[in-house]
C-alpha cells in the first residue's frame, strides 16, 4: 500500500447544479472553455518577449455505457470533456515561465451517474511556473499537485524548489489543501518542506515534514525520511519512514530493494508496516474516515515480499513473485504466483499469469488467472484482458464461484493530432450477475511553436 495522503478525487471546483436542461450542461462547458480559450487568445495575441513559445493542448471526449446493480437499477450515459492545456516561454538564457491548465466537465444524458446532479464540473489544476536556467530552480503558483518526501498533496498556493552547493536541496510549500466532498470538513491552511542531500550515482537522503490547521487548531502534523541508496551498480535501495506527531506513531515503514546480477535477471524483495490509527488520521475524504466504519483504527498490516524476473531469450521474460500479509485483526494472506511474459515494443505484447491467494475469509481464498494481448497494426492499436477468480466456495447474492472480467479496446489513429477508440468490459462476479460497460473516446492533440520575431511553424 503505497503512501498517499491526496485521498481525493482529483479536481477542485463542483458543480451543483442538478437539472439536466441543455441549458445547464453548456452553460459548465462555456465556463471552461472559455477560460482556456481566452489563455489562448492572450498567448497568440500579445507580444512575444521569449525566444520562443510553445502551445500543446489536448482534448479527450469521452462517452462511458454503462448499469448499476440490480437493487439500484440506473442507465448510465455520462458524457464528459477533458482539456488540457500548457503555454510556455523559453528565454534565451534557458529559463521557462509556464502556464498549465487542466479540468473537465460531465453531463449525463441517461440517469444520474451522481446522487444529485446531472452535470459537474471540475478544475484539476490551473499553475504559472517558472523554471530556472540553473539550480533546477522551480517556482509554482496557483492550483497544483505538490509531492516531497511525506506530502502528495493537491493545493491552491505556492511551491518553491531549488539546489544549493555541496550536494543540497530544498523545496517549501504553502497553501489551502483542495477539498472536493462538499459536506465534508478538512484542514484550511497547510504548509511544509523537504531538505535532501544527494551524492550522484550514490545516494539521495531527505527530510520532510507537513503542518495544517483548521478552525479547531492543529488538524496534521507529518514528519518523514525518504532515501534512494546505490551503493554498487548491480543495487538500488527506496524507502520512506513517515511520523504522525498528534497521534504519537509511526503512520508507515516502506522500502524496496532491487538486485541486478546479471542484465537479463533482477531479483527484489519489499517490506512494508502501516499502522491504520495513525495512517489514516485526519484524512481528507469521508469514505476513509474512521466514522464511517469502513476501515478498523486497531488495525495494522506487515507485508513481506519479494520476487524474480529472468529473461532467457530476447523479449520473453519469466518471472515469480511471493507477498505475505499479516494483519493484527483480519490475520495473514498469502499471494504467491508466476508469470509468462512476451514484449516486443510498439508491435506486440502478450502475457499469462497464475497466483494463489489464500486468506483465513472465504474473499480471500482463490485462484487468479490472467490472460493478455495487445498488437498493433498499422495505425490501429488492439488490446484484450481476461481475469477469472476461482473461488474455493461460492460468493454472494448469484452463488458466484468463478468471477471473470473480460475487456478489450481499440483504437486508431486517424492523423497525427486525431484518435479515436472504444473500450467494453464483461465481469460476472459476487455482485453483478452480468455487467457490461463500455466507452467511446476522441482524443485530439494540438502542438505549436513560434519563434521570437513572431514566424510560426506547426509541429503537428
Amino acid at each position: 500500500m503505497q503512501k498517499s495522503r491526496d485521498f481525493r478525487k482529483e479536481g477542485i471546483l463542483k458543480s451543483h447544479d442538478s437539472r439536466r436542461s441543455p441549458v445547464a450542461i453548456s452553460r459548465q462547458a462555456l465556463r471552461m472553455a472559455g477560460g482556456i480559450a481566452a489563455v489562448c487568445t492572450l498567448s497568440v495575441s500579445v507580444p512575444v518577449y521569449a525566444d520562443t513559445t510553445a502551445i500543446s493542448a489536448e482534448s479527450n471526449t469521452i462517452l462511458r455505457m454503462g448499469k448499476t446493480d440490480f437493487q439500484d437499477s440506473r442507465n448510465l450515459f455520462p458524457a464528459y470533456e477533458y482539456l488540457r492545456l500548457s503555454v510556455a516561454d523559453t528565454d534565451k538564457d534557458g529559463s521557462t515561465t509556464s502556464l498549465h491548465v487542466g479540468g473537465w466537465l460531465r453531463g449525463d444524458l441517461g440517469d444520474k451517474s451522481a446522487r444529485d446532479r446531472y452535470t459537474d464540473a471540475d478544475l484539476q489544476y490551473g499553475y504559472l511556473s517558472y523554471r530556472g536556467a540553473k539550480n533546477n530552480l522551480v517556482i509554482n503558483a496557483g492550483r497544483q499537485f505538490v509531492a516531497e518526501g511525506v506530502t502528495t498533496e493537491r493545493l491552491d498556493g505556492l511551491y518553491l524548489r531549488n539546489d544549493f552547493a555541496a550536494g543540497f536541496s530544498a523545496a517549501a510549500f504553502v497553501g489551502s489543501p483542495v477539498v472536493t466532498e462538499p459536506n465534508f470538513k478538512a484542514d484550511d491552511l497547510v504548509f511544509g518542506g523537504r531538505i535532501s542531500h544527494s551524492m550522484y550515482k550514490y545516494y539521495t537522503v531527505g527530510i520532510s515534514a507537513l503542518k495544517s490547521f483548521a478552525d479547531s487548531g492543529r488538524y496534521r502534523e507529518e514528519e518523514g525520511v525518504d532515501l534512494w541508496l546505490h551503493p554498487v551498480k548491480q543495487i538500488d535501495v527506496t524507502g520512506r519512514s513517515s511520523y504522525n506527531s498528534l497521534t504519537n506513531g509511526w503512520m508507515e515503514h516502506a522500502y524496496d530493494i532491487a538486485y541486478v546480477p546479471l542484465d537479463n535477471l533482477r531479483l527484489y524483495g519489499n517490506l512494508s508496516n502501516i499502522n491504520y490509527k495513525d495512517y489514516f488520521f485526519r484524512v481528507t475524504t469521508s469514505a476513509l474516515s474512521f466514522t464511517n466504519r469502513l476501515i478498523d483504527p486497531n488495525e495494522q498490516v506487515l507485508t513481506l515480499g519479494g520476487g524474480m524476473a529472468y529473461t532467457p531469450i530476447k523479449n520473453f521474460t519469466i518471472a515469480a513473485d511471493y507477498k505475505h500479509h499479516n494483519y493484527e485483526i483480519a490475520k495473514t494472506a498469502h499471494y504467491y504466483g508466476g508469470k509468462l511474459s512476451y514484449s516486443q515494443p510498439r508491435f506486440l505484447a502478450a502475457g499469462f499469469s497464475v497466483h494463489r491467494m489464500d486468506g483465513n475469509v472465504d474473499k480471500l481464498k482463490y485462484w487468479e488467472y490472467r490472460l493478455y494481448a495487445s498488437k498493433t497494426l498499422g495505425k490501429a492499436d488492439l488490446t484484450l484482458d481476461v481475469i477469472d477468480l476461482n473461488y474455493d466456495s461460492t460468493l454472494g447474492t448469484n452463488n458466484v464461484r468463478n468471477a471473470v472480467t473480460v475487456a478489450a479496446a481499440a483504437s486508431y489513429e486517424i492523423n497525427e493530432s486525431l484518435k479515436v477508440g472504444a473500450d467494453v468490459d464483461y465481469s460476472h462476479n459476487p455482485d453483478f450477475d452480468n455487467e457490461v460497460k463500455g466507452l467511446v473516446k476522441i482524443t485530439y492533440v494540438f502542438d505549436s511553436k513560434r519563434a521570437a520575431e513572431g514566424r510560426a511553424k506547426s509541429e503537428k
